[in-house]
């Protein structure tokens, strides 16, 4: 038996923060940020004067939610906050 040091994959909802929960998107990633990043790709959610969006993040099996900032050009992504 190995340690396998790669986190599983796991089921998140994720949706811009200006929109309603209901409109969140399923998304299977091996983190928070990993599933922010996936959504931007994959929804193009609109950017805000600086070029950023505000996406939150919830964990489907324990409720946590998490929110970041992403620069939808560079794809760098913080903390909201």
């Amino acid at each position: 038996m190995t340690d396998d040091p790669t986190p599983q994959v796991r089921q998140f909802t994720v949706h811009a923060s200006e929109e309603v929960r209901s409109r969140a998107h399923l998304v299977e990633e091996r983190s928070f940020e990993a599933a922010a990043l996936r959504f931007c790709a994959e929804q193009h959610p609109q950017g805000d004067l600086f070029g950023e969006a505000a996406v939150v993040v919830e964990d489907c099996e324990t409720g946590e939610q998490q929110c970041f900032r992403i620069d939808l050009g560079s794809g760098d992504a913080a903390p909201c906050g």
